[in-house]
């Protein structure tokens, strides 16, 4: 059985009428009648009455007419499939993400993502939750991740994890051994940080108001890896995402005793374009986790 057939069968059911289902076809009504005709010799039934002008379906006809609209419409539905497959063929993700999700949650992923989609190409760029937020909002990036919190009206937001900030110290620091930790406490000691704009920075800059403290730095910057580096060598202690120290064999994590757990979400222009390969890798990595 012919898709051609069937497509024209359809046309001719919806129409009623051959001329009309002709034109709406863009083919000669003589061409139509002949597919009709070699459809009907195939089955060896008759699926339409010819009264005058006007055509209906017999009862052979009503049954096939049900079958092959489902059958076209999945038809049309593989077609669009493999078009947006096509699609993917060439094309950009500009993701935007922090340190610490770009150097311990996205890796895994993004990898998954380019083997799937070789032809595709990814730009991971690095920056604090404020600065991805703006440069979505200027079109500087399709996707980023942000603290799913006071989301500005002009971005669209999908929940991606939620992770809780703990104080990470080395494992022979004097609180590594400690079950918990009050945020006056985690004050007293010199701390790294990154910069301002990073939402794990701001929100504790905020208990620190909250709390009457000074914040003691030692050093500030955005390199994780010095981050890191700094603490196990307990030159200072740090508050980073539980993420960072399942990774991290040789640092502690430590929560505070008011747990503070984070969410964070996939975040795009509201009315800004998605393209093909924007939404398919926003559907990848909500698969993934």
């Amino acid at each position: 059985m012919d898709s051609k057939h069937l497509k024209h069968f359809v046309a001719v059911a919806e129409h009623e009428h051959f001329t009309q289902a002709a034109k709406a076809l863009h083919i000669a009504q003589p061409a139509l009648s002949i597919s009709i005709k070699k459809l009907e010799q195939s089955l060896g039934v008759e699926l339409f009455r010819r009264e005058d002008r006007k055509v209906s379906l017999t009862d052979e006809g009503a049954v096939l007419f049900e079958h092959a609209k489902r059958v076209l419409q999945q038809l049309d539905d593989a077609q669009l499939a493999i078009n947006e497959l096509k699609g993917l063929e060439k094309g950009e993700v500009r993701l935007g993400a922090p340190s610490m999700m770009g150097s311990y949650f996205f890796p895994q992923v993004l990898m998954a993502f380019k083997s799937r989609y070789p032809n595709l190409k990814l730009t991971l760029v690095d920056a604090g939750t404020h600065s991805i937020r703006q440069m979505l909002l200027d079109g500087e990036l399709d996707i980023g991740v942000i603290n799913d919190e006071n989301v500005p009206e002009d971005l669209e937001t999908d929940h991606l994890l939620r992770s809780e900030m703990v104080a990470v110290v080395a494992r022979e620091h004097e609180l590594a051994s400690r079950n918990s930790i009050s945020f006056d406490e985690f004050f007293e000691h010199e701390l790294v940080m990154f910069k301002a704009g990073y939402f794990h920075r701001d929100f504790i800059e905020n208990q620190a108001n909250l709390c009457g403290k000074e914040m003691k730095f030692s050093f500030e910057t955005n390199l994780l890896p010095m981050i890191l580096s700094i603490v196990k060598h307990e030159f200072a202690i740090t508050a980073l995402l539980e993420l960072v120290t399942q990774h991290e064999k040789d640092v502690i994590a430590i929560p505070f005793d008011d747990r503070v757990q984070l969410d964070l979400a996939l975040a795009w222009r509201k009315d800004g374009y998605l393209s093909i390969a924007d939404k398919t890798f926003i559907d990848f990595v909500k698969q993934y986790v």
